[in-house]
């Protein structure tokens, strides 16, 4: 397992449209979160860890995830979402996942098949505010901005994340330790995509105009242990190389 001894983490959640969303499912019993009311939305989340202490060394990650419920029959609506860890089968579906180090990537991609590249990020903070700029040399990908507000909660509930490698559908449950913070319809937030081809793809799932929700967490350690076959015969999730 790699350790996660101390890190900054910071998000935002945007509805996306369903049927794109439902279109990037590895697996037909993956499926997306519905949210209730009309639009036919599902939901997409933009995640930065700035690992400051791990097992492996300091390095950043951005992920690009799905959230959704494997099983025969697709979930409730929203409550999988509002439940997390809590609920059957729930778990985040990583399309993208840059990380800055080369073997940050190599282990991510051997052991998950995490969708991962090396890119560059730059990280800053304020006492309002978390930022990360993802690029490609000198390219943009995008800039992700969260303001430290709304609700204090302990979060204890396990992180579980659906990857594939080799055909072979794996879900990760990563244990998860720490204080966030969370804001329902934020009003100091940024995200910033360029026209890297990742930025692309995320534009591309129609984005709503502004985040249903954003998160950031005061402190925050976790263990990353292998994932679990799950289902053979996924087709292919690896992102961006």
């Amino acid at each position: 397992p790699i350790l996660y001894h101390r890190d900054e983490v910071f998000a935002l959640f945007f509805t996306c449209d369903f049927d794109l969303a439902k279109a990037r499912m590895p697996s037909d019993s993956l499926h997306p979160v519905k949210l209730p009311g009309p639009g036919n939305r599902s939901l997409l989340g933009i995640v930065a860890f700035h690992y400051r202490e791990t097992s492996i060394g300091p390095y950043g990650e951005v992920g690009v995830v799905i959230p959704a419920v494997h099983g025969d029959r697709p979930p409730l609506p929203l409550l999988p979402a509002a439940l997390e860890g809590r609920y059957p089968g729930f778990g985040n579906v990583v399309l993208h996942l840059p990380v800055t180090t080369p073997a940050a990537r190599n282990a991510g991609r051997g052991e998950w098949g995490y969708a991962k590249f090396v890119g560059d990020m730059k990280f800053s903070y304020t006492p309002e505010l978390h930022q990360c700029e993802l690029s490609e040399g000198d390219e943009p990908i995008l800039t992700l901005r969260v303001a430290k507000g709304g609700m204090l909660a302990r979060d204890n509930a396990p992180l579980s994340t659906y990857s594939v490698r080799d055909g072979e559908l794996i879900k990760t449950v990563i244990p998860n330790k720490g204080i966030v913070r969370n804001e329902l319809m934020p009003r100091n937030w940024a995200l910033e995509l360029g026209n890297h081809e990742v930025s692309r793809s995320i534009r591309e799932l129609d984005l709503s105009h502004r985040p249903l929700l954003s998160r950031s967490y005061t402190e925050r350690s976790a263990i990353l242990p292998s994932g679990v076959v799950i289902e053979r015969g996924a087709r292919p999730l690896e992102g961006y190389y």
